[in-house]
């Protein structure tokens, strides 16, 4: 265990235990009813990252011997081998074409097992992790039917913006060329402008549940002819106190639907959703373990009297390894405040977090993709769904709240068959 007597500095010993080594207008195919600009006022965005997210008044117990994890055993690791190509498809020509400039051949083991099942037409609830490649099991499916009758329409919820952009990137790879558009409705973006796509020629919507129920309730979204629906992520809309607006959501689209629900645990309220709203689904599980065996954990032990952000900074001066870390804290203002001191110490940081404008965070996220800042801070909105490529460290500043969020957090690094290491401070 890393304990904050030990001496550290760029020079120290890669390894992190004291006791063990390091192991390896509505115009056709749009959404808008009519162009009603008026309604009730904006709610205020995704009210997810709001109040009523509120914090829970006691933590989780977790045994901290759950964030070390030194195997020294090797497993022999089991290696799916699909069942077909992505040619095999019984989709359009412009789509496969669009999915080899993606240079993608062989499906994931979720793509390989639902999108045979939902070219049919049938309702597929995928139990899978962020990172198994989703987004494409749906998109392919529906962008086909839209190919196939330009007058269809899609709906897809997310639970974070950050989500909903990585799903706009990715529809855009594959419809480009094909005059096929997306909206994205997310709150902490101007409302006007999504209203605007809206009444244009649009066959998808992309957003987070508040803005939604917004919209619809401003007649801005008419979901009664939306034969296809997504939930991505749904368990974290839950957690997030979206419920009852993802259960009004569904009461407006038709009987005759196609739904995809994909979740990465199944609490009994998203069960119960998903048997009213589905009808006889494919039940596709693609479940990793709990965490990556890329993924190196272990704590530092924090004394009374210690420093805690001079600990940090003595971990983030040895750049060789920490190479391009992701930070999480619980609250808002401590993430701003934890980033300002790490700026002013000379690192190149950034935050994101609820409070940040909607475009502040984006360019947070694209300088911490490209490199040009090597350390971002932020809550758990950050914990699911973001695809960030090459993060070597996830440092848990405050431990997480249950163990479930420290899974989805350190589940950000070790991606991409890459090694990655969590370490978790503990006091």
């Amino acid at each position: 265990m890393y304990n904050n007597t030990k001496q550290r500095g760029p020079s120290r010993s890669s390894n992190y235990s004291s006791g063990g080594s390091r192991s390896g207008g509505a115009s056709r195919g749009g959404f808008s009813s009519g162009g009603r600009s008026g309604g009730r006022p904006s709610s205020g965005g995704n009210r997810g990252g709001g109040n009523r997210n509120k914090r829970k008044s006691s933590y989780e117990r977790i045994d901290v011997s759950r964030f070390i994890s030194k195997s020294t055993v090797i497993e022999k690791e089991e290696i799916y081998l699909p069942t077909h190509t992505f040619a095999d498809f019984k989709i359009d020509a412009k789509l496969k074409l669009a999915i080899a400039n993606k240079n993608y051949i062989y499906p994931s083991p979720i793509q390989d097992k639902s999108i045979p099942h939902a070219l049919e037409g049938r309702d597929i609830l995928g139990i899978a992790d962020t990172g198994t490649g989703k987004t494409a099991a749906f998109l392919i499916p529906i962008l086909n039917k839209i190919i196939n009758n330009r007058e269809e329409t899609a709906i897809i919820i997310a639970p974070t913006r950050e989500l909903a952009i990585q799903i706009e990137t990715e529809f855009n790879d594959f419809a480009r060329g094909m005059k096929i558009y997306c909206v994205v409705c997310v709150g902490g973006a101007p409302i006007s402008a999504q209203i605007r796509g809206l009444r244009r020629e649009c066959n998808v919507v992309i957003g987070t549940p508040g803005r939604l129920l917004d919209l619809v309730k401003r007649g801005e979204i008419n979901l009664s002819t939306t034969r296809s629906i997504v939930l991505d992520e749904a368990d974290r809309m839950l957690d997030m106190g979206f419920i009852n607006d993802i259960t009004f959501l569904l009461e407006k689209t038709p009987t005759e639907r196609q739904g995809f629900f994909f979740s990465a645990t199944l609490p009994k309220p998203i069960e119960k959703l998903i048997e009213r709203f589905a009808t006889d689904p494919v039940k596709v599980m693609v479940k990793t373990r709990d965490t990556s065996k890329n993924v190196e954990q272990d704590v530092i032990r924090i004394n009374r009297d210690s420093n805690k952000i001079d600990i940090l900074c003595e971990l983030l001066d040895n750049e060789k390894e920490f190479k391009k870390v992701l930070i999480f804290s619980e609250m808002k203002h401590a993430v701003e405040k934890l980033s300002v001191e790490l700026i002013k110490r000379g690192y190149k940081a950034g935050s994101i977090h609820g409070d940040k404008r909607h475009n502040d965070r984006q360019r947070t996220l694209l300088k911490f993709r490209n490199n040009e800042i090597n350390i971002m801070v932020a809550t758990d909105v950050a914990a699911r769904g973001l695809d960030i490529p090459e993060v070597t460290h996830v440092i848990n500043y405050e431990i997480p709240q249950t163990y479930d969020t420290y899974i989805h957090r350190i589940g950000r690094t070790g991606r991409a068959g890459m090694k990655g290491v969590a370490l978790t401070f503990v006091g």
